[in-house]
This record gives structure tokens, sequence and C-alpha cells, in this order.
């Protein structure tokens, strides 16, 4: 939202009050208190009908400072809020004394230093550089005809990239734009987004965070070129300033504050085979695509049935409509006898044909108006109310139907919608429904994600949710939404999951082949690679089947051939997957996060490192030509090319120019990485430590590093891997056998735990 015209007036109806100076700065406790006249005070006179701003500071945890800018305080805070985790911080205040010409607060590495005898100025200090700065004309409350909002503007230093904000699918660059974060069933194709996330993080080593979960309007280099503004209606602004000095750290503590992602279940890494939407189904059909994967030799982990596996009218009522599926809890245990698992759509949407409707209406659990009626609406279901997650007893009965699924033999949930929340409604605990429009898709992916805890147990729960907001990241994992089957909508579905990793998301996927319409076989065979090379893997459309044979034989092939890679790199995957639960990483990471001291990774959209180690670059386009950026160092090919025309290794840092068959794609393994590749390839949960081979690439003499394996369905195993020259010695004391050390030309196994040394050229440290 833009306030001024210009840099020297105010829109037209806008007044606005800014801090001016600092009339006193005081210590409490761990806190740093700071009143802010609109003007100077040169005597008692001034004092008189003079608004003033204060400013607290604090700090949560280490490296983090929270800024709370306030006018009037009187008003009544309904709620709801983000979460925002504490924990004992090194925290110094200090005041300012006679002649001192500022006060300052550090937490950590992190201080925030408030100018005392000059013009209102705070500077954001960490290893002896300014990070940024809110200066004189950066803090507002200003009073327009749709009300008050404070907004504050944190500078932009030259040549500073802005990053994150949530799922977008336009620039991955945010500077430049103007974003709300409101969430908002838009697709993919436009500036509307599914997960609006108020934190952006930038590559000058800091990231910030709007604790605010209603609108909150950002202008990334647009209300002023120079800084990154963000406002909210009311009175009082609240965010936070996170140190880094990397992306990586930033994210770290960001996820610290906001809640990181438990362990999904292994077997939800598999492929995914959706009914499809609209299309005609039934067992047959279902069984008929199960067979056809089977036949195929394509290993095959869940299948979900989208939203008619109900009646028509009736979603949600979580009945199985009895004309196309007259023996669910049979069908559901069939498709188990097969290593299935299964997943249900659902919403938090209730028709006013359900059953369910007179039943929650009457117990008071469907969200009302004013007036006390059942908010409803004809839009997506014909008179659809809306569960009030707000009512602990309405949460418990929602929860109540979905038990009842589950023991029926569902494993797990899509979750979709949550975006169209009313604001004209009255919410159970009397929320705020500004506030409650995003935090609804929390609260609904929260009481989903319960009860699947509490029915399959920690580290088996994974839903397929849409809509999300900060710390919806707690219950993974995330799905990009309703994209076209072009190769346009394939580059903007990328950009949205890499935008998303920054938002502190750490698992991420998105409809293989598009939703909207029906791709050609070129864009599916080119989204299968892309797909299976993501966190998570669903093959799922609109009015038409994504079963790879319904395109061509090759589609069936290239569909074959990536789900068994995927399932082969899930001893690597499960160790990313473990970074993300600890410490915040995303499984799909944009260049920077690992690379951010590279000036060309700070822009990179079109491609993305699975893990730390594998960098991959998708092809849009139909002819195989693809266009990507290799970082400094010989990376190899985990890919050979069909035709042998493509060199083994690829050193930068440059850009490079291939093209590629619908059977490959650049996939780069990283020099100095010791990969772990699974002894199956049939699917995703089975003991990954055993029959693992160690594959190792470029390892400098003196490499010295310990590699574990998850378990999966096993024992975890570790190795230490050092290089002393033209040798390479491998050991282990707990690792099952049996495991194998492969170089180029060179492989090595033992049959238990021990240790292997290697004679190895340093030619052959590459695989």
């Amino acid at each position: 939202m833009k306030f001024t015209d210009g840099y020297w007036k105010l829109l037209p109806g806008v007044a606005m009050l800014r801090p001016r100076w600092v009339d006193e700065a005081v210590a409490d406790g761990d806190r740093l208190v700071v009143h802010a006249p609109t003007a100077p005070i040169h005597d008692r006179g001034d004092t008189l009908n003079r608004p003033l701003v204060t400013v607290t500071f604090d700090a949560p945890m280490d490296d983090v400072i929270g800024v709370r800018i306030e006018h009037h305080r009187g008003r009544r805070d309904r709620g709801p809020h983000f979460a925002v985790r504490r924990e004992a911080a090194d925290v110094k205040v200090v005041a300012p004394g006679p002649g001192d010409a500022a006060a300052s607060i550090t937490s950590g590495g992190l201080t925030a230093r408030v100018s005392v005898d000059a013009p209102w100025q705070v500077d954001f200090e960490a290893g002896g550089q300014v990070l940024t700065s809110s200066s004189d004309r950066s803090v507002g409350v200003a009073t327009t005809a749709e009300g008050t909002f404070v907004h504050e503007q944190l500078s932009l230093d030259v040549g500073e990239h802005v990053y994150g904000l949530g799922e977008r699918f336009g620039a991955f660059v945010k500077n430049g734009q103007s974003v709300d974060v409101w969430n908002e069933d838009g697709g993919t194709a436009s500036d509307l987004a599914y997960k609006n996330v108020p934190f952006y993080l930038t590559d000058r080593g800091y990231g910030v965070f709007v604790a605010h979960p209603e609108r909150v309007s950002f202008e990334v280099g647009t209300e002023v070129a120079s800084r990154t503004q963000f406002s909210v209606p009311g009175e009082h602004l609240q965010y936070y300033v996170i140190h880094g000095p990397t992306p990586a750290d930033i994210l770290r503590r960001y996820t610290a504050l906001t809640g990181r992602p438990p362990q999904v279940p292994a077997w939800s890494y598999g492929l995914w085979l959706s009914t499809s939407f609209t299309t005609d189904y039934d067992e047959a059909t279902v069984t008929s695509f199960v067979d056809g994967m089977a036949e195929r030799g394509i290993p095959l982990s869940v299948f979900h049935f989208d939203c008619f596996w109900m009646r028509q009218f009736h979603w949600c009522d979580f009945v199985w409509d009895p004309a196309t599926f007259p023996d669910p809890e049979g069908m559901l245990a069939r498709l188990h006898d097969r290593g299935l698992r299964v997943s249900a759509w659902i919403n938090p949407y209730i028709a006013q044909r359900s059953h369910l409707f007179d039943e929650g209406a009457r117990l008071g659990y469907l969200v009302r108006t004013a007036e006390g009626d059942v908010w409803q609406w004809d839009l997506w279901q014909a008179g659809m109310g809306l569960v009030d997650f707000t009512n602990p007893e309405a949460t418990a009965w929602y929860q109540g139907k979905l038990r009842e699924l589950l023991r029926q033999g569902v494993d797990c949930f899509k979750t979709d919608f949550g975006e169209r929340i009313p604001t004209e409604v009255v919410w159970h605990d009397g929320s705020d429904p500004q506030r409650m429009h995003n935090y609804y898709a929390y609260l609904y992916n929260r009481a989903v994600f319960e009860v699947l805890e509490e029915e399959r147990g920690a580290g088996e729960a994974v839903v397929f949710a849409r809509a999300a907001t900060a710390g919806t990241q707690q219950f993974p994992v995330h799905w990009g939404g309703d994209c076209e089957s072009t190769f346009a909508a394939m580059a903007e579905s990328l950009r949205g999951g890499l935008s998303l990793a920054l938002s502190g998301f750490g698992f991420w996927s998105h409809d293989i082949g598009g939703f909207e319409g029906t791709p050609d076989a070129a864009v599916f065979k080119r989204w299968v690679a892309f797909g299976l090379l993501s966190s998570h893997s669903r093959l799922h459309g609109s009015s038409s089947y994504r079963v790879p044979w319904a395109f061509d034989e090759e589609a069936v092939d290239v569909t074959r051939a990536f789900t068994r890679l995927k399932m082969r790199l899930m001893p690597y995957l499960g160790r990313v997957a473990d970074e993300a639960t600890e410490r915040g990483l995303p499984v799909m990471r944009p260049m920077l996060l690992e690379f951010p001291a590279d000036r060309t990774a700070a822009t990179v959209d079109t491609q993305y490192l699975l893990g730390d180690s594998l960098l991959v670059a998708p092809v849009f386009r139909v002819d195989g030509r693809v266009e990507y950026y290799v970082p400094e160092g010989t990376w190899t090919r985990l890919l050979p090319d069909g035709e042998g025309l493509l060199p083994r290794t690829v050193s930068g840092p440059r850009w490079v120019t291939e093209e590629h068959g619908f059977d490959s794609l650049p996939l780069l393994v990283r020099p100095g990485t010791v990969l772990p590749v699974g002894g199956r390839d049939d699917r995703p949960d089975y003991a990954w430590a055993e029959g693992v081979t160690l594959r190792l690439f470029e390892l400098p003499d003196g490499h010295d590093e310990v590699v574990t394996v998850p378990g999966g369905d096993g024992a975890a195993a570790t190795y230490r891997v050092r290089r002393e020259g033209d040798v390479v010695r491998v050991s282990s004391d707990d690792a099952p056998g049996p495991w194998a050390v492969e170089a180029a030309g060179l492989t090595e196994r033992t049959e238990g735990a021990g240790a292997l040394s290697l004679s190895v050229s340093t030619a052959n440290l590459t695989a």
C-alpha cells in the first residue's frame, strides 16, 4: 500500500505522523523502550497537542531483535497471533547517559542502535557493518479514508536482492514488486498466491518477519526505491529483524522462531497418482491405473482420490459415493494389499446438501454472521458453510469425521482450499476477521495434521496442503496449486516453489504435467523429470488423466526411469529431509542458498539444488534446449547423456547451453560430494543403509567427512570418508552389509561393518 505521491508529497486524503526525535530511551529489563514525539521538543509547551510514537525493542532469541511501533495502545487485541517462540538469549541493553549519542540493544551478534541526539535513525548492525536502517522518513502512522495504518521502511543497499514473501509465481527477486500478503485462490499465473508469508530475506545478511496474520502490504523498492516498506492496518506494527549472515543462517533462525516441519513418512517421497479432478472414475478405473503402473514397471507409492470420491453437491460429508465406490473398506484394503497408501481429498467447507451441514449449524460449529446466521454462499459448493476452527469443539467434531476415514483405511489427506475465508463474519473465540483470513489456513492444516499424528503416530503424518501462512510449514507437505499445462506454467511453478523455500517451507510439490488443460507429450515428459526431482511427486490434473501411457510410450519410459532414480536417491534425500526438520533448510534450494557469495546465483530462478549437492535444471522447451548456470568447481553428471555427446564433467563458474532428450536433463553432482545411493529402486520405504553405495565426486586431498545415511525402514549408518593423496579410506562401525564405495572405473564392496582403503587416482574421483 502506498501513502506518498513521489518523494515530497502525501497522496490526497493521507495524513502522516512520524517520529522525529527521541525524547527518552530507557532500559526496561531486557527491553529498550524509546519514546519519540512527532516533532523536536524545545520547551514544555512543545509537549502539548503533540502525538508520541513508542518503539520497543526486545530479543526473543540470539541474533533476532523484535521491534514494536505503537501509536494508541488502547485498542482491544482480538487476535489471532502468530506463535513466536522464545528462548534464552544473550541480550545487552544500553540506555543513553549524559552526552551519549545512541541507545542500543544487542542480541547475540545483532545490534539495534538508536540515535538519541539526531532525527530518527535506527541502524541494525552485525559484524561491524550496518545491515539495514530505519531513517527519519521510515516510520509512519498514516490516517486515510480506509482507516489508520502503521508502516516501516528499511533501507536497501546498492545491489541488494529481496526474496520470499511466500509462494509467489512472478519474478523470483522481489525488488520492484508491490505484494499484498492476503491468501487468494488465484491459480499460479498472477500476483495472487495461496501461501502468503510476511517474511522476506535479502542477500545483505538479514531477514524480516512481520508478525501480523492480517493483510500486510509490502512495497519492495516501489514506494521508495531504496527501501522495503511494509504496512498494516491499526495502531501498531510488530516485526523482527533476523541476522544471518548467510541465507541459510537466516532461515535457521526464522524457523526457530515460527516452527520447523516434522519428518514425513518415507513412503510419501514415492510417486503419487491421482484420479484427477472432474474425470469419471470408479474402483475399476482405479484398479486399471494401478495395474497399468505395475505392468509397466513404474513404482507407485500413493493413490489419491480427488473430490468426486464423495457425491456431487455433498462436499464435504466424508461419505464415499455408493454409486462408484460401493465397498470403500474393501477397496482400501485391496489397495493396501498391493503395497499402496491412500490419500483422500478434503476441504473445510460444508455444503448445504451435506448431512453435516444441519449438524454443524445446530451445534454452532459453522462460522456465523454478526446477526447470528450461518455464513453461506454458493461459490464452490451450493450453500456451503465454513468450519469454525477457533472453536475447540468444532475442531474435535471435524477431526472425528476424519478419524472415521482413517479407520476405514485412508492414510493421509489432501487439504485443499482454505483461502476463501470471509471477513464479514463472527468467530467463536472473538478473533478479528481480518486477522483470521490468512490464519485460517494454519488452524485448518493443524487440525488435520494433528489427527493424523494421533491416529498414525509421529513421523507417519503427511498432508498435501494448498493454503498456508507463517508457521504452516509445521504441517507438511505443500503443493503449488492450479497451474496450466504449459512450459510457462512449469517455470512459474518452480519460481513459486523457490520463493516458498526462502519463506521457511521445507517440503514442496506441484502437479506433474500441470492441472488446467491437458499437456502435450513434450510438456508432460519434461515435467515428469522436474517432478520426480522434487521433494514430493504427484501426477494430477483437472479434466484429464495423468497416467503416462495416455501420452505416448516414451512417457512411460521417462516416468519409470525418473521414478526409479528417485527411489535410489532416498538415502541422500532422507539426510536432506533431516536438515529441513533440524535446521529449517528446504529440500529444494534456490542457488543463492548454497552459493550466497556468487552474484550470478543470486538471481537464477530456472534451476535449483536438490539438497546441498545435486544441481537440477529442468528443461522448459520442446526442442530440449536448456541454459543453466554452473557455480565454481568441476561438477559431474549424474545422468549419462543418451547419445554420449555431452562431456562427463562441467566446470564453472559459467553458463552452459545444451540439448537433452526426454530421458535426460542437467543433473550435476557438486564437487566434494559423497553421494549415498540406495540399493533398491522399486519403493522409497526400505532400509536405506542396506546395500548402499557411496559414490565419490571430486574429493579434494585432505577431505575428511562423516556421512550419515538415515535408516528409512532400517538402521541408520555412519561412514567416515578421508582422502590422503591418492588413497581414499572409508570406514564404518555400524553399517549393515553389503555396502560399496564407487569412483569412476573402480568399485569396492564390503559385506559388513569395517573399513576399506582404496587406491584412487585423481582422475577416478568422479563417478
